[in-house]
């Protein structure tokens, strides 16, 4: 296979059920037209999205000796929690951690901690979960007007999404501790997204180049 121009590379899965058409016309004409508005309004643009994180989820490789697989001692207890989290191409970071299921509740929860203390509107973008697009949140977001609207990507489309890879970036610092409870994850957790809050330049960079018109709000 090398002979011909192939190697081992591993592949980036897309869902079956996603419309290129819907994708293509999200990137081209409904993306620069909220960003255009953002600009004439002075509005600020966040991706946001949700995640869990499991206690038995490990990855990484750390140092032993040639022939001997190394043992790390870790719970055998299962348990998780979900975060919620918010990106721009600024570098700007805001999560929230829930422990149980993230309800139209907590969705609304999080929309108002994100819009306390911003001192511009907030074009918040989205999937079409249900959660997003529930009753209260609705309620909520009109009564706010003026201060955040919500926009949603394309079905089957999470790789528009930049704050997906703030995901793989967290999973992966969690990955290679060994938390042995609930708190501990959270607090792991914390620290985690704590830190990464503190480094704009490494949030900026889930904004990859191909995607470079989502720097223009």
């Amino acid at each position: 296979m090398r002979r011909i121009g192939f190697s081992p590379q591993r592949p980036l899965y897309r869902a079956w059920q996603q419309d290129p058409a819907l994708v293509d016309r999200w990137r081209e004409t409904e993306y620069p037209r909220i960003a255009a508005r953002a600009k004439r309004e002075g509005a600020l643009i966040f991706f946001a999205d949700e995640s869990g994180i499991r206690s038995g989820h490990h990855t990484g490789t750390t140092w032993a000796v040639v022939g001997q697989t190394p043992i790390v001692q870790a719970t055998g207890a299962r348990f998780s929690l979900n975060r919620l989290s918010a990106v721009n191409a600024q570098g700007n970071f805001r999560f929230m951690t829930v422990d149980g299921r993230v309800t139209a509740m907590v969705f609304r929860d999080f929309l108002s901690r994100l819009i306390t203390g911003a001192d511009r509107r907030i074009f918040l973008i989205v999937d079409g979960h249900p959660v997003h697009k529930a009753r209260l949140v609705r309620t909520f977001v009109e009564e706010n007007a003026g201060r955040i609207e919500l926009f949603f990507l394309p079905p089957y489309a999470p790789e528009q999404n930049p704050d997906e890879p703030t995901w793989a970036h967290v999973k992966a610092k969690i990955a290679k501790a060994t938390v042995q409870t609930k708190e501990g994850l959270k607090d792991e957790i914390h620290r985690v997204m704590c830190r990464l809050q503190k480094m704009p330049a490494i949030v900026a960079s889930f904004f990859p180049a191909p995607t470079c018109k989502y720097a223009m709000s």
